[in-house]
């Protein structure tokens, strides 16, 4: 029987758009059948860099231009932005299941179907972005969402409070204001595309908290104190306004969301 790891790994180093996907879709679908096996005596090995095509240019933070999106490009460039975020979000699923191994089969479950549905929101973007004739990799983009992998791949705890629940929670943070600004380019389709993705990603930060609370029972921490700690890891870039039902929905305790209202800045 196949291994799981060793599937999500294959789908982590693919570099090509349509590869990826595939990869994606096909272990998905394997898993869920029960052809795969969670029984690997290899050890994950670092992963510094995962599979992507040669374009976008990845650029520092600082180095986007700011764009007009009443002009076609900053148009797409926002789109491009977005569909960025959910390509990396891929990856992100597939090295959460490659490289954090002894965890329970609804853990891997919910990782791979966080990475097929993330696959299918990258899709959804691309087709918008064709639809406007641009494609992924048409602009720069930013590393940040893998260098946060990166510097949690020795600790699933942390990786969850800082990607699931501080990274990808911003993004319930700031889809209404971005569905506001699509609203009125008179871009229903996107703004659709939007809602699933909203939709789906409350679930996804869901994950990210139903596993940091099950790592702070194992370990015997308190979840609060915990997330805070590990929240000021990245002091000064988690900031409302905050999504308070959303987060909510995802799992954030009205501690927590008192604990990210507080934040030092």
């Amino acid at each position: 029987m196949e291994n799981l790891h060793a599937r999500a790994y294959a789908c982590l180093m693919a570099a090509e758009v349509a590869e990826k996907i595939a990869l994606t879709q096909h272990t998905a679908q394997d898993w869920r059948a029960g052809v795969l096996s969670l029984h690997d005596e290899t050890s994950p090995i670092a992963v510094p860099v995962p599979g992507r095509p040669a374009r976008p240019e990845l650029v520092p933070p600082r180095g986007l231009k700011k764009r007009s999106i009443h002009t076609p490009h900053g148009y797409g460039a926002l789109l491009h932005s977005i569909a960025h975020i959910e390509f990396n979000a891929i990856n992100l699923a597939w090295d959460v299941v490659y490289r954090f191994r002894g965890l329970p089969k609804k853990y891997y479950d919910d990782w791979v179907r966080v990475a097929a549905e993330e696959a299918y929101h990258f899709g959804l973007l691309q087709a918008r972005l064709q639809a406007f004739g641009f494609n992924y990799g048409d602009f720069p983009a930013h590393n940040g969402l893998w260098e946060t992998a990166v510097e949690t791949a020795h600790d699933l705890m942390l990786r969850m409070i800082l990607v699931p629940r501080s990274l990808e929670a911003r993004g319930l943070d700031v889809t209404p204001q971005i569905v506001e600004k699509i609203e009125a380019a008179g871009d229903t389709e996107t703004v659709a595309v939007l809602a699933i993705i909203l939709r789906d990603e409350i679930t996804h930060v869901a994950a990210g908290t139903r596993w940091f609370n099950y790592l702070c029972a194992q370990r015997g921490v308190d979840p609060l104190q915990t997330f805070g700690e590990g929240i000021l890891r990245l002091r000064g870039t988690v900031k409302g306004p905050f999504n308070h039902s959303a987060r909510l929905a995802a799992g954030f305790s009205a501690q927590e969301m008192t604990l990210l209202e507080n934040l030092p800045s």
